[in-house]
């Protein structure tokens, strides 16, 4: 059974969940579990909750924990908030997890839209075919949101195809770029600096601020990568994808 989780405050109006270290997809994998529990809970005075790698942030009111009996006896809400989020996942933790949406993800591959392809495949030791071919191959899970808005990083990626990342990043990556870091592989939401190698690209617009939600992809959900050729790439491109 998963050891419960550390405690540690972020401020005055926050927690941090702390499930372990690294990137380790079963200690991810627990963290969403944790997530989705708190989510369906909807504990009084929770503003926020944003799940990370190894870890979960919990943001609250700390208005909302003054006046409880454990506030009059001298705890502080950074303590009742904690207490009761442990509670609430003790007695939650051997529930079945939530089921993930599935999101499939057309990518041109190579050329124009993935300039490191032949890079990732001379590492890997295999064609560039080889290389599309086992990166679309297998589902990916979102890991986590983060370094830019909707930029969602990758559980999944083929222990063949790990490449630590370029040694002179680029300062302009154009949106939607599909690329690999170390053991993850990304998108890149915008046109945004990065250091990632590229070896595709997809037509959706990851991040939208006028959408609802804004970003296509949330934390837990599980990706597929679809190869497409470049004609269905513009084609979807003009179809504001």
């Amino acid at each position: 059974m998963p050891n419960a989780p550390t405690l540690e405050a972020l401020g005055d109006s926050a927690v941090l969940l702390r499930f372990g270290a690294g990137l380790d997809a079963h200690i991810n994998a627990q963290v969403h579990r944790a997530a989705a529990q708190l989510h369906a809970a909807q504990l009084p005075g929770v503003r926020e909750i944003v799940p990370a790698y190894a870890s979960l942030a919990v943001h609250y009111d700390p208005a909302a924990f003054l006046h409880c009996d454990f506030a009059r006896n001298g705890a502080t809400p950074f303590s009742v908030i904690g207490a009761r989020l442990l509670a609430l996942l003790h007695d939650a933790r051997d529930t079945a997890s939530q089921i993930a949406r599935v999101i499939e993800i057309p990518v041109c591959y190579g050329g124009e839209f993935g300039p490191d392809l032949a890079a990732v495949a001379t590492h890997a030791g295999r064609p560039e075919s080889d290389v599309v071919a086992q990166h679309s191959a297998g589902t990916y899970r979102v890991a986590m949101l983060g370094f830019a808005p909707g930029f969602p990083y990758l559980f999944g990626l083929p222990e063949t195809l790990h490449m630590p990342r370029r040694a002179n990043p680029r300062t302009r990556v154009p949106a939607g770029s599909v690329a690999i870091g170390g053991k993850q592989t990304g998108i890149y939401p915008g046109e945004l600096p990065g250091g990632w190698h590229l070896i595709g690209r997809t037509p959706l617009r990851l991040f939208d601020a006028d959408r609802i939600p804004p970003a296509l992809l949330a934390p837990a959900d599980e990706v597929r990568f679809v190869a497409i050729n470049a004609d269905e790439f513009k084609r979807l491109q003009a179809g504001d994808a």
